[in-house]
C-alpha cells in the first residue's frame, strides 16, 4: 500500500512540474509573440516617420546665429503659420509681414529687415503665401535692404 502511495504521489508531482512548465512556456511564448507584434509596430511607424522642415534664424547675412528648429510638417502647411507656432514672431501689414523674430527687430529708423530662402533661394512670395515642402532648408536672416 505504501508503494501503491508512493507511486501516486510521484505522478502527481510529475504531472504538477510538467503542468507548470507547459504553463511557463505558453507564457513564454505569449511574451514573445508580443514583442514581436511590438517591434513589427514599431517598425512601420519608422517608415511613416514625420516629414519636416529645418529653420534656422541668422543676422547679417549668416554671420550670428539666432536658433535653428527642425519643425515637423503636415501638407499643406504655410510657412507663416509655422512660424508662429514655433518661434516668437511679430508682424504687421496684417500678418502678412514679420518685422520681430525672437525680439530680433530693426530699430526706429533702421534699415533692416528679415529676409528669407528657401533651400538657398530667394522665396518669391511672402511667408504668408510659401506652401512648406518636407526636406526645406528655410534660413531667415536680418540683414540690411539698401
Amino acid at each position: 500500500m505504501k508503494q501503491w502511495m508512493f507511486r501516486l504521489i510521484a505522478v502527481f508531482m510529475v504531472v504538477v512540474l510538467l503542468a507548470g512548465c507547459g504553463t511557463e512556456d505558453s507564457t513564454d511564448q505569449a511574451t514573445q509573440k508580443e514583442a514581436n507584434n511590438t517591434t513589427e509596430n514599431q517598425g512601420s511607424n519608422t517608415e511613416q516617420s514625420e516629414e519636416t522642415v529645418l529653420i534656422t534664424i541668422t543676422k547679417d547675412h549668416g554671420e550670428e546665429y539666432i536658433h535653428e528648429k527642425e519643425v515637423p510638417i503636415e501638407e499643406g502647411d504655410i510657412l507663416m503659420d509655422v512660424m508662429e507656432e514655433n518661434f516668437y514672431i511679430e508682424t504687421e501689414q496684417n500678418g502678412t509681414f514679420i518685422t520681430s523674430i525672437e525680439r530680433v527687430a530693426a530699430k526706429e529708423g533702421e534699415k533692416k529687415g528679415w529676409i528669407y530662402t528657401v533651400n538657398g533661394e530667394m522665396a518669391k512670395v511672402g511667408a504668408a503665401e510659401y506652401e512648406l515642402k518636407p526636406d526645406d532648408k528655410v534660413v531667415f536672416d536680418f540683414q540690411a535692404w539698401e
